[in-house]
């Protein structure tokens, strides 16, 4: 949730930054619920005052058919009023828990197409012979079944088999131990979230038909294990001393994806069900900056250790998550597509989710609690990590050479 004190007091300000960043989004019709709310409470209470009133009125010197005539009256505007109350607050709950993060102002305008790659390093290697994708190369070698997949659980599904198991354990052991280094705390959560916990992280109300439900159990299949961290000190007030909390998490992950499927994204580049290391870090809000700068450096040094050819890019106010300020994606070469694809999003997201989940912070005991900030970095989506590794160090027989980075920290 945004800071709606900011909408009330700079609303030009903020209204421009969200249309900006949301076009869609009625940020003129936020701001005029907020306005009608307060104002509807305010005349409830004054009703409710007036009720009281009349009541002691009756008390003091008995009821009077004129006292029962107006308090009959008041009885009745006060119903009236309490139910457009409720509408009203249903209207305005609705729209500002859809509403965006406010973007930083000083973020590209537009969206995918106006990304800024900050920086980039290596150069895609060169081979003297032809190309193939990881499609190709892992039904050859029999890394891959997605024909049982299929029959085990519909389209969009991976079963891994041989070497796929064996590299996708080694880069999850890799993964965590760098980000244990880096000082982040390993936890592995609950795969199941409920309703609320998918509020606190913005991926409800809007997103709610992209996350598998278990209806039964009012439970669903977690998308990210930043919807776990994000309400793991939910409803707590932390001591300010013990900031920032920085964990990583390894997780299965499960979205639909509404939508088609291109010819580009076959295979493992875009599936219902993945892998994915995340770190997260709960911070002082005048140390958020920094700690993204951190959490990339983090992602980053991963790809390093691979040698794989990738890009940072900072995002535009458009093409940024629902909950960030701030996006830095990490954008890795796939040799068989011919493209960069995302394998990490580093993201600020202020107090919005702090706000939705109330995660607090005091600095002395007497002090007054303040709402911390939190960030979120892939550390890194393994499919797509995968592909990139299979297309890079394919041999021209068809074989793929682990890099031994890997193969240290594989489990067989």
């Amino acid at each position: 949730m945004i800071d709606l004190g900011l909408l009330r007091t700079e609303p030009e300000r903020m209204i421009a930054l969200l249309k900006e960043r949301e076009p869609s989004f009625d940020a003129d019709r936020l701001l005029t619920l907020d306005i009608e709310l307060r104002s509807t409470r305010h005349e409830v209470e004054e009703l409710r005052h007036k009720k009281n009133e009349l009541a002691q009125a009756a008390r003091d010197g008995g009821i009077t058919p004129e006292l029962r005539e107006q308090s009959q009256a008041c009885g009745g505007q006060i119903k009236e009023k309490e139910a457009a109350l409720k509408e009203i607050e249903s209207s305005f709950r609705l729209l500002y828990l859809s509403c965006p993060n406010i973007p930083n102002a000083d973020l590209p305008r537009g969206g995918k197409e106006s990304n800024e790659v900050v920086r980039q390093i290596g150069e895609p290697h060169a081979v003297d012979f032809p190309i193939k994708n990881h499609v190709e190369l892992g039904n050859a070698l029999g890394w891959f079944d997605f024909d049982a997949a299929v029959r085990m659980t519909g389209a969009n599904f991976v079963l891994y088999k041989s070497d796929a198991v064996r590299l996708l354990y080694g880069l999850s052991n890799m993964m965590l131990k760098n980000n244990v280094e880096h000082g982040y705390d390993a936890i592995i959560p609950p795969v199941l979230v409920n309703e609320k916990s998918l509020e606190n992280a913005g991926n409800f109300p809007k997103f709610r038909d992209q996350v598998y439900a278990i209806q039964e159990d009012c439970l669903y299949a977690t998308p990210t294990a930043e919807v776990n961290l994000t309400n793991y000190y939910r409803d707590h007030i932390i001591p300010g001393e013990s900031l920032p909390l920085r964990m990583t998490a390894w997780t299965n992950c499960f979205r639909r994806e509404a939508g088609a499927y291109g010819a580009q994204e076959r295979g493992l580049i875009r599936i219902h069900q993945f892998d994915k290391v995340e770190l997260y870090t709960i911070c002082h809000p005048e140390k958020s900056n920094d700690e993204l700068e951190r959490m990339i450096a983090c992602a980053e040094s991963i790809v390093k250790k691979l040698g794989l050819c990738y890009r940072i890019s900072l995002l535009a106010m458009q093409d940024c998550s629902f909950a960030s300020a701030k996006t830095y994606d990490l954008e890795v070469w796939l040799p068989g597509q011919k493209e960069y694809y995302e394998v990490s999003s580093a993201s600020n997201c202020t107090d919005f989710q702090a706000r939705r989940a109330q995660i607090r912070f005091r600095d002395e005991p007497s002090a007054k609690p303040q709402l911390v900030n939190t960030l979120n970095c892939s550390s890194l989506a393994l499919p797509r990590l995968m592909v990139a590794i299979m297309e890079t160090y394919q041999q021209a027989d068809g074989s793929i050479a682990i890099p031994d980075v890997i193969l240290k920290h594989a489990p067989f």
